[in-house]
Parts: structure tokens; sequence; C-alpha cells
């Protein structure tokens, strides 16, 4: 590279950065690396060799050859290295007193930039008991699973945009790529980030050279390789379980989240973080996540965009004592891509929307009555409907009457039965059944016949179904609508979205809370709803849904188990449909197939929850998932035996609202 070895620039690098005691080179004591030795004794720099294929052991080894306390891991694939950067990732990790300190978890420098620090104490615990491929191919992924033993702290890139950069060397195409690039740079000093940069701005056409090529492709390539069963334990989740639940209720504070959810003893019950399509539990385990945090995480977790933006507010501040320009920039958004949202009010969560599309109905039309067709939260006027009342007033349940979806005969008895009584019909537009040709409409015409507003419960479908939700997908257009979860891309954000006229009326109606204009998610929600639009989010959640969707399904069919187990509603969310066997109940044949796909590393509960972040290597996690489970579970239920294999620990729903096919 410019005339000189890679491996000058990487020393070089290591060489001039401050907090760095001993530079050493760690490598095989394979012979096709003898030139590397040969190297660093004719320039003077400290080797190590070691086990080719093993690299923890081979760091861990030097470390101790070192008496290192702290051991700063480059690769010899990033000869661009800024001393600077390394400098800084050193720092941060001395003053938070992490573990762990890296500028790769999650990325915002330019792939070719990583740097990572470590205590020896996390080095060696990850050489003892690290026994995946991929751990000791790569020597951190175990340290960074296990966050809750060892701290870890991450230092983000002065601005954003960077993370698209390649300076990395895996390639022949990032080999003209950096020699091209070193011819523009200093000779006597080590690369600057601003240095590099700088150069690009003026060629440009520089980064064409090795566009369009996978961030981390070797670790990808050792994961595909590992068996997909691994040892995965919950020693700390049932420990953690014990203690949370003497000050929370149920642990966790959504139902959804909770225990009740998953196979006792089997399952992760707290999450340290998540990563893209990932999520890691507090005992080290990682998962293809499948529930993506009740369906917020549409981008996927600590998305680059998403996470800039609400950096960039934290320096004007969170709550504000007057509104905020954002509110409208968001506002105007919104009004632009709903078809029925002629303006617009905010809220934190799903319910809040859906209560408020409600009371503006009543306020509107003077009515008391509701008819609901589905799930829509926890507020009094609908839980008071449901088994799960308890706390709720008899005359508020009294006033919620529930449909079934996709019958416009029942629907149309309700109405004649308390003729002017009802103020809206609220349903989720799609879900786990696709509307009946003609349904919505329908639907639509009846409720203005009788002076009812339509209002849709676009929780869920809002920026999956389309960036105007199913309203838009459909063409049918609400005189309400209640959007949330993907809106903020993790963040606490919703809104309650229609007409001008009925909308107004929150100047009468009191819907109000401190919150309301929180900046930093609505900066999440601009920065999402942006991204959905710039990268054409919502086609890759069809396909990317639709595949494996259609992967699995063979899964099921090859296991005949159709019977049993299919797949309902739209690719974005496709949801699992058990039924009841002769020889098990559908709830045992859920929880069976549950612990066995968390078994094979992929969290799941009912449904496949679709983001933009789901790799190939993902999906492909997911179906060798099911090719292990279905099986499990075809054979438990022709030996008649499933309530034993489970100890007769079964999941059991709190309740099931949603329609899915018969």
């Amino acid at each position: 590279i410019g005339g000189r070895a890679a491996l000058f620039w990487v020393v070089r690098a290591a060489q001039g950065a401050v907090g760095i005691d001993e530079v050493v080179v760690a490598t095989s004591d394979a012979k096709s690396d003898d030139a590397i030795a040969s190297w660093c004794a004719d320039n003077k720099v400290a080797v190590t060799r070691g086990s080719e294929s093993d690299v923890l052991s081979r760091y861990a080894d030097a470390a101790r050859a070192s008496k290192a306390d702290v051991v700063i891991r480059i690769t010899g694939d990033c000869p661009f290295l800024d001393p600077a950067v390394i400098g800084a990732v050193v720092r941060l990790r001395k003053f938070s007193n992490a573990d762990y300190a890296s500028n790769v978890e999650p990325p915002t420098y330019p792939d070719g930039l990583d740097c990572e620090v470590m205590t020896a104490k996390a080095l060696f615990a990850a050489e003892k008991e690290a026994t995946r491929k991929s751990d000791r191919e790569h020597v951190t992924p175990f340290i960074r699973r296990n966050r809750t033993r060892f701290p870890a702290e991450n230092l983000v890139a002065p601005f954003p945009g960077l993370i698209g950069e390649r300076w990395t060397l895996d390639t022949e195409n990032d080999l003209k790529f950096l020699d091209a690039v070193a011819k523009e740079l200093p000779a006597d000093r080590a690369p600057a980030l601003l240095d590099v940069l700088a150069i690009l701005d003026r060629k440009p056409e520089l980064r064409e050279i090795n566009r369009g090529q996978t961030r981390n492709e070797g670790f990808s390539i050792s994961e595909r390789q590992e068996p997909i069963l691994l040892d995965r334990r919950f020693d700390l989740s049932q420990e953690f379980i014990e203690r949370s639940e003497k000050t929370i209720p149920l642990g966790s504070q959504t139902f959804s989240k909770s225990r009740l959810q998953y196979p006792p003893g089997a399952s992760p019950l707290f999450v340290s973080h998540g990563q893209g399509g990932r999520i890691f539990d507090i005992d080290g385990n990682d998962y293809v996540d499948l529930v993506n945090a009740l369906l917020p995480n549409v981008l996927g977790y600590c998305d680059p965009d998403v996470d800039a933006a609400i950096r960039r507010q934290l320096n004007a501040g969170i709550s504000l004592s007057l509104p905020s320009p954002l509110e409208t920039e968001l506002a105007e958004r919104l009004t632009k891509h709903i078809p029925c949202a002629e303006m617009v009010r905010f809220g934190k969560n799903g319910t809040d929307a859906t209560s408020a599309a409600i009371r503006l109905a009543r306020a509107s039309t003077r009515r008391d009555r509701v008819i609901a067709l589905g799930y829509h939260g926890w507020q009094d006027w609908y839980i008071g409907a449901t088994t799960r009342k308890l706390g709720i007033p008899g005359a508020v349940g009294e006033l919620t009457h529930m449909a079934a979806y996709g019958d416009i005969e029942a629907l149309e008895k309700l109405l004649l039965a308390h003729p002017k009584e009802f103020a809206a019909v609220i349903l989720e537009p799609a879900g786990g059944t696709e509307p009946p040709a003609g349904y919505l409409q329908q639907l639509k015409d009846l409720a203005h016949r009788h002076g009812t507003l339509l209002v849709f419960d676009e929780v869920i479908t809002g920026f999956r179904w389309s960036l105007g939700g199913a309203q838009k997908r459909y063409g049918v257009t609400p005189d309400l609508a209640a959007f949330g979860k993907a809106m903020g891309n993790g963040m606490p954000i919703s809104a309650v979205v229609g007409r001008a006229d009925v909308m107004r009326l929150m100047e009468d109606i009191f819907y109000s809370g401190t919150f309301g204009g929180e900046t930093l998610s609505l900066v999440a929600s601009i920065a999402t709803i942006d991204k959905i639009e710039r990268e054409n989010v919502v086609d890759h959640l069809w396909n990317k849904g639709a595949s494996l969707k259609d992967a699995v399904s063979a899964e099921i069919a090859n296991n005949k188990l159709t019977d049993v187990i299919s797949l309902a509603g739209a690719s974005p969310w496709t949801i699992l449909a058990f039924k009841d066997h002769a020889k098990a109940s559908k709830e045992a044949i859920k929880t069976l197939l549950l612990r066995e796909m968390i078994r094979a590393g992929v969290l799941i509960n009912a449904s496949h929850n679709i983001c933009f972040a789901h790799s190939p290597e993902d999906l492909g996690r997911v179906v060798g998932a099911y090719r292990h489970a279905l099986p499990l579970v075809r054979g438990a239920i022709d030996e008649g035996d499933i309530e034993r294999q489970l100890g007769n620990q079964v999941i059991r729903p709190i309740f099931t609202l949603r329609a899915t096919p018969a």
C-alpha cells in the first residue's frame, strides 16, 4: 500500500497512539506467516505466535507475555487507522472503568478504523469460557455478548455518515482503493481520519473502486459454519426474575414481554442490548429477534441515522417549555404520507392514540357507544369489554361492543340494535388476516350510513404496510387513525390523525401531556420516516417477510404440520396460528415450538416481526431453527407426549383478539 507493507501502516498507527505502552504483533505459527515474523524482526517490533484458528488464545498468550492489564486490539486489515481514534478509545475505557470499549458497538466510523480495548481480565475469561468457533476466531464476540458481566462503552464518530465508508483490506478491490488513497496521503506520519476524508472529497470516484462489499463478512462466514444448537443457559435470567419481582409485578412493564409469554425455565427473561436484527440476553446468548420489542424497531436496533438524530437533539434539550418547531415538521410529514391525516396530535404509545381517537369520535358525534373489532390498548374504554376488566367500572365496559373482523352482517346488527348511539367503529384494517375484497369500503359505507365514524388502528400497520399505512395500501380512507410503534424506531411516540373538522375538537376535549412534544422522540420519528421513504424500506419488509414466510410454510408442509401450524397475515407481520390436535393442545404445540426455536437462537413469540436490518444470515438462521424445531414438534405429537416433555409448563394466553383464518 503506497509502496509499504500493509503491516507497516498498522504498526505505525499503534505506535503513534497515546496510551499504548507496547506494540506486539500476534500472528500465527503457520509457515505462511513466517514473513510477518521476519518483518517484525527486521523492524524491531515485538511478535508472538500462536494458533492459526484460535485467535482468542493467541491474543491471551500475547497479553500474558507482555504482562498487560489492558489490551488494545487492532487488526492487520485496518491500514488507515487514525492514532487519535485509537487513543480516544483507550481513554474512554480508562475513564469509564469499563471492561470493554470500542468504536464498533455499534459502528459509526468507517470500516477499517476498528479499535477495541479490553481488560486482560475480560480477555482471559473469554479465553477460558468461550466455546463457539466464531468466538475463538474473532477474539471479542464473547465479551461483547456478555455486557452484564463486562460493562461496555462505545466511541461515536464526531459526525454522522461515515458508516458506509470502506477503508479495510479484505479483497483485491480494497487493495486497489487503499493504494490509490495512499498515494495522496502524507508520507511522514500515520493518516488521520480527516486526511482520508479530504482526499475522498477531492476524488469521490475512488469510492467506486471497492463499493458494495459487506462489512465484517468474515464473522458472518464463521457464524454460518457453527452448529445451530449451542449451549444456552439462563442462570442470570432466573436469578434476576426473583430480584425483579420483589419490586415490579411480573418483573416487566409489559405483559407481552413478561415471563408469561415464554417457555418457563427455557427462555431468556432479560436482555442487555440489541444490534441490527439481533438481541442479546443477560446470560450472553444472542438471538435473531423476531419480536423486535413488539414491533417498534422497523429499521432495527441502533439504526445509525436515527441514533445520530437523537444525539444531535441532546445538545438542544429534551422537554422544552414551549412547543418546538419539530412538532410541526413531523406533523407535516404525516399529513404528506397518510391519506386521512389533515391534522395531527402526538402521544407516547398506541393506547394514547386509540383512546384519543375514541374521545374525539364521541365528542364529534355526541354519542357514547363504540364497536371494537380487535385489540386496541389498555385504557378503560377498551379493556373494560374484555376478560382483563378487573378494576374497571361495569358502566364503562358496557359502552364498548365487540364484533368479529370481516363480518359485515354482525356489525350491521349491532348498529341497528342501538340506533344513533355508536360514535365509532375501530379496527386494525389488516393483521392476522388480509381484508376480504371490498370489506373495508363496505365497513366505511355502513358506518357512515349510521352516522358513525370509522377509526383505523394503524399502530402496527402504519409504516409497515406502506408509509401511509394500510389505508394507503388498500385505498380506503378512515375518519381518524392511530399510529405508533414503528413511528420512532423504538422511541416512545404515537399520533392520532384525521379529518380537520374532527381533529379541531382537540381544542375542546382534554388530551394533553407533559411529554407530548418531547424532542428526542420527534427527531427519531422524523429520521425514521425519512429513511423509510429514502431507502424504500417498506418494500424490503414485504420482500424479506415473503421470503421467510414461503420458506417456513414449506418446512411446515414438509413436516406434515399444516393441520396445526400455519402462517397468517401479511409479509411484514406474519402471525403464527396454532390449532389443537387430538394428542396435543394448541398451547402445548406453541410452547414446544418456541422452546426449540429459542434453543436454536431465534427469539420468537407469536409472529415474524420483520425489520429492515434483518440480514440474509439472520433469516437463514430462522429457517434453520424451524428445520430443527418442526420435526421435534411432529415427533412429540405422534408420540402423544408434548405435555410430558414440557413438564406441564405450557404458555397460557392472556387473551386472544386478533383475527386469524379459521
